[in-house]
């Protein structure tokens, strides 16, 4: 019976966080004189990176604007100040990766927690892992904290700002495209990567 309460909350958290995401077609701006949850949404993720220092209207006028450019620029993306599909998939990916760092990594210092974000980037760029962060991170297996639930935990501002961090350029891992933990791994398959470094608790590999 524990087993089935503990699903059944797991769940619902799932089903709440995935109706949370931010979902605006290219037809769908938001811009100066938006309002509503999508909105506030923009603002609360924003604010977790350190872009939007005001308390969450719901309201987008210049200080949204200006936080979602300054985003922009930092995150690759045209810098117009409104959110469009573009915008708001790189803001989903922020809020998919911060899950995976406090999920997998929430215990370790702020160092260890940029490089368990660099890792999933660098899958990215890889030719052996999938092209997105999405397809990354929800890859069969790639991650503990997905099938074990724990990506679904609320994540901290650490973990977002440690997301930002790693796009911004910072890898502590050099490159890494794995990370376990010596200590308690039983895949005996990961023990035959090349080691990198350790990093807290994790040992980065590729």
């Amino acid at each position: 019976m524990k087993y089935i309460k503990l699903y059944a909350a797991v769940a619902a958290v799932i089903f709440i966080f995935s109706f949370s995401q931010l979902k605006v077609e290219a037809s769908q701006l938001l811009r100066w004189g938006s309002t509503g949850s999508d909105v506030t949404y923009v603002q609360s993720v924003l604010k977790k990176m350190g872009y939007f220092n005001t308390s969450t209207t719901g309201f987008y006028g210049n200080v949204t604007a200006s936080a979602v450019e300054q985003f922009q620029q930092d995150f690759g993306i045209p810098a117009t100040g409104q959110v469009g599909s573009q915008t708001a998939e790189m803001i989903n990916n922020a809020v998919n990766m911060a899950h995976v760092v406090h999920g997998e990594a929430r215990g370790e210092s702020y160092q260890g927690q940029v490089a368990v974000a660099a890792v999933i980037l660098n899958r990215m760029a890889s030719r052996d892992f999938p092209d997105s962060i999405d397809q990354v991170i929800f890859q069969r297996n790639a991650f503990t904290a997905v099938y074990d639930g724990q990506y679904y935990l609320y994540p901290d501002s650490n973990a977002y700002q440690a997301v930002k961090d790693a796009y911004l350029g910072w890898d502590p891992t050099n490159g890494a495209l794995y990370y376990y933990n010596p200590r308690i791994a039983t895949n005996q398959w990961i023990f035959t990567r090349t080691t990198i470094k350790d990093i807290g608790n994790h040992r980065f590999a590729y």
